[in-house]
């Protein structure tokens, strides 16, 4: 019997987002596919930088450590756009740098986000906007990993720790949309009115609950994951998140209601691996303090 990638947390991610690969795509871009192809060639034995997802597939691979090889939770592909010629460096790089990823799937320069439920993925990691909108058009978490400043600090250790936005990421884009078309005090009154009624679900929502099974199988403090939930929803709004989660019966470890005020000091102070919002104000600041990712 073949292995078997359902019930777990699977992962696939480009291998842009894994690696530091801006130079070898300015090439690409200005120069076009053969002179990269050409300089993939001469580098294949160089190993790449660590990109801006490093941190965090580092960290959730690390969490397979608690379980024996035949019932790991976490599983990695790489899914990139790349010639399987190409391949060499990106293994070569993987490989030297100790992760534990066996799978994943080369398309010469066609969208690879066709492949993410074949792969019964739950999060995909990409820097192409293209490929993040049309997996979320299907259905599945999605976001596109942005480039990181050298301010941002270290890893706090091996925990997994994940930050998520609430409004059009775990929860749907109904609420933010009278945000936007009414203003606040519209947003306050809806909000007030349907305190009691459970928000949609949003496109990371379906992954929070993947990871809440993980973190159950293990007790509070020894988690190997940390979630936070960071968003600019303020008293009296906050109400409907959190019965909204109970409903759900999910956990989330840590909530953070910042009435707008600016989050890139609390993603800071969590030490966030990853910060998924759908918010170019609020993600021009925050990934100069941690590794973050658009939603669209």
């Amino acid at each position: 019997m073949g292995y078997n990638l359902t019930n777990k947390l699977v992962v696939a991610i480009s291998s842009r987002a894994l690696f530091d690969l801006e130079k070898e795509n300015e090439i690409f871009e200005k120069e076009g596919l053969d002179a990269y192809y050409s300089y993939l060639l001469t580098k294949q034995n160089n190993i790449l930088k660590k990109g801006s997802a490093y941190r965090l597939i580092d960290n959730l691979l690390k969490i397979n450590s608690y379980f024996d090889k035949a019932s790991k939770e976490v599983e990695v592909i790489i899914l990139s756009k790349n010639n399987p010629a190409m391949s060499l460096r990106i293994t070569n790089s993987i490989q030297h740098y100790g992760l534990d990823i066996e799978r994943s799937g080369w398309t010469s320069g066609t969208n690879t986000a066709k492949y993410l439920k074949a792969f019964k993925v739950d999060l995909f990691l990409s820097a192409s906007e293209e490929d993040v909108r049309i997996a979320l058009q299907s259905g599945v978490a999605a976001a596109k990993i942005l480039p990181s400043t050298s301010r941002i600090r270290k890893s706090k250790g091996d925990q997994v720790r994940i930050a998520f936005d609430g409004d059009a990421v775990l929860f749907s884009k109904e609420s933010e949309e009278i945000y936007q078309s009414k203003g606040l005090e519209a947003f306050i009154e809806h909000e007030k009115t349907h305190r009691n009624n459970p928000l949609a679900q949003g496109p990371f929502a379906k992954l929070l609950m993947t990871v809440s099974k993980i973190q159950a199988k293990f007790k509070d403090s020894s988690s190997p994951i940390r979630t936070a939930l960071v968003t600019a929803r303020g008293a009296p709004t906050h109400e409907r998140v959190i019965k909204t989660l109970d409903v759900w019966n999910l956990r989330i470890d840590e909530a953070f209601f910042l009435g707008g005020s600016e989050k890139y000091e609390i993603l800071d102070a969590f030490g966030a691996d990853i910060f998924f919002d759908d918010q170019d104000v609020h993600l021009a600041l925050s990934t100069s303090v941690v590794p973050s990712a658009k939603v669209y």
